[in-house]
């Protein structure tokens, strides 16, 4: 059995030094393996946290811009509105200043008018008034067979042309 004690009894220097490699195996390890894989760890990690803060800052930024964005397009429309209002009216006062430029011209044109007609009938009366007067005066001479005064005759037009207004 002593051979299975040894075997398997615990000897206090045996164990001293699987202590102590033990201990320079973790320190060897620690400073050969461990340190790097924590520090690239640990390096991957601030990548990553460094990753999501400028996608944060980038989403909030993606944000003003947007709400920017949005605020220039309704006063891009505000103002498309305004302008068109404004044409809108421009465009009716430059309607009601042409119709009344057409209603003052056809106004002036038959103010013309009338004045025309009304000397067309004047020279007309006047034509027939002449024509009439020498009518007169000759069919007097030729009835009364003597020549009539030049009183005389004016009032014998006169009278004829007021009897004759009157009938027409």
């Amino acid at each position: 059995m002593e051979g299975f004690e040894s075997f398997v009894g615990v000897n206090f220097w045996t164990m001293i030094f699987a202590w102590i490699n033990l201990l320079i195996l973790f320190l060897f390890l620690r400073k050969l393996l461990f340190n790097p894989v924590k520090n690239m760890i640990d390096s991957r990690q601030k990548e990553i946290d460094d990753m999501y803060s400028d996608a944060e800052k980038n989403k909030r930024d993606a944000e003003e811009m947007k709400s920017e964005y949005e605020k220039k397009i309704g006063d891009a429309d505000a103002e498309c509105e305004k302008m068109l209002r404004g044409a809108v009216r421009k465009a009716q006062l430059r309607e009601e200043e042409i119709l009344r430029e057409a209603d003052s011209k056809a106004q002036r044109t038959l103010e013309r008018a009338e004045e025309q007609i009304e000397l067309e009938r004047v020279r007309a009366m006047n034509d027939v008034k002449d024509e009439v007067s020498t009518l007169a005066v000759e069919i007097a001479s030729a009835v009364i067979g003597r020549d009539i005064k030049p009183d005389e005759h004016a009032e014998m037009i006169d009278e004829f042309i007021n009897s004759v207004g009157k009938d027409g």
